[in-house]
């Protein structure tokens, strides 16, 4: 879009704004065609996280989904996880990052007020922005997804681990 073509191991920033020099209107036209249910449809699976999520369910882990897609966003989430058998795990949307209206009263919309009244005991995240959203959990054990926009960050603590696929994710929640 925009004439851009920015290789992916060049994106520094979780913040695409930031990372392509966007406009705020660009940015505005680029997150609501990249949150089109065509496009997030059409997403591959990285390798290895259908298998690894279905074996902690399996193994009767408490699985949640807790993402900071918008909540238009929501029924071609839902989709793709059903698609790829991950059909028992509840989805939910958090706006975290301050950017979408919220539908109150929905069985997948979670404020955070919610949100901080849950318990985790592992958490996958490759954002450094949304670290802040585990402080309330001290003893959290964090698998950070190795991403270009997260190499140079420091974690908080000793419980963050840096993950470079989901097989490794699989051995350090054991």
């Amino acid at each position: 879009m925009f004439g851009l073509d920015i290789p992916y191991e060049e994106i520094r920033y979780f913040n695409l704004q930031k990372s392509f020099s966007l406009t705020d209107g660009q940015y505005d036209k680029m997150m609501a065609h990249a949150h089109r249910p065509e496009e997030l449809l059409s997403y591959e699976e990285t390798p290895g996280a259908v298998k690894a999520v279905s074996r902690w369910l399996d193994e009767r882990h408490d699985v949640k989904i807790i993402t900071g897609r918008p909540v238009s966003a929501y029924e071609a989430s839902r989709e793709w996880l059903d698609w790829h058998g991950l059909e028992r795990i509840p989805l939910f949307c958090l706006n975290k990052y301050g950017r979408d209206n919220f539908m109150k009263g929905s069985s997948f919309n979670l404020e955070l007020e919610d949100y901080y009244k849950m318990h985790f005991d592992y958490a996958v995240e490759d954002s450094p922005c949304a670290f802040k959203f585990f402080e309330h959990l001290p003893d959290l054990k964090v698998m950070v997804f190795d991403r270009p926009w997260n190499r140079e960050c420091e974690f908080p603590n000793k419980n963050y681990i840096r993950c470079f696929d989901w097989e490794m994710m699989e051995v350090q929640h054991v």
